[in-house]
């Protein structure tokens, strides 16, 4: 019962925002990477950005959605950051001063459920390396999804759709995004090509 108990804490969002608020303490800048929906829609005042590079980490679109990109029915993906490899992103540095009300927000959109390992990583940028706040996710995650063969995706880009849009555009959003930042990444390339021989795009 102590073990179930302690994963539920563990688990619960507003004990890890607890948390990583400590882990920043509160007396510098607050950097944040995004690398999908947080390039094209980031919902807060940065005072700054950059392009960043992290290592160790890659994006995948491998993630379970079954609210903003799917419904419970049909599930759809959206991207996580996985172990391995590396990721093309951008850094966003949010102002000391009104980083706690920006991260408050962030937490609300990105935590609900407290389904992504928040954690600091380096963040390497033009300007030298800054810790930034990233929404990782496990391979041990129930919204985790494994390898999927190539029909199985396109079924997915077809059907899936949730409170804030299709799986597709989700998709297209971020590939278009990336593309403005500069940023090739060869699986959303090769899976944007799939989706427009299949006549989706």
């Amino acid at each position: 019962m102590h073990t179930v108990d302690a994963q539920l804490i563990v688990r619960d969002p507003a004990h890890m925002l607890a948390r990583l608020r400590a882990d920043w303490g509160g007396q510098r800048d607050l950097w944040v990477f995004g690398y999908a929906s947080l390039i094209w829609r980031p919902e807060f005042d940065a005072a700054e950005h950059r392009s960043a590079l992290v290592h160790g980490w890659h994006r995948a679109l491998r993630m379970r959605s079954r609210i903003n990109r799917g419904t419970p029915q049909q599930p759809g993906l959206v991207f996580a950051l996985l172990p391995g490899g590396a990721c093309r992103g951008v850094v966003y540095r949010l102002r000391r001063e009104t980083a706690d009300d920006e991260l408050q927000r962030l937490w609300a959109r990105e935590m609900p459920t407290g389904v992504y390992d928040p954690r600091f990583l380096p963040c390497r940028t033009a300007h030298g390396v800054v810790p930034a706040l990233a929404f990782t996710l496990s391979r041990r995650s129930d919204a985790y999804m494994g390898p999927m063969a190539d029909e199985q995706v396109l079924h997915i880009l077809r059907h899936a759709r949730g409170k804030y849009g299709t799986t597709l555009d989700y998709l297209a959003d971020t590939a278009h995004a990336l593309h403005r930042h500069g940023v090739r990444d060869r699986e959303i390339e090769r899976l944007m090509r799939l989706a427009r021989s299949a006549g989706l795009v």
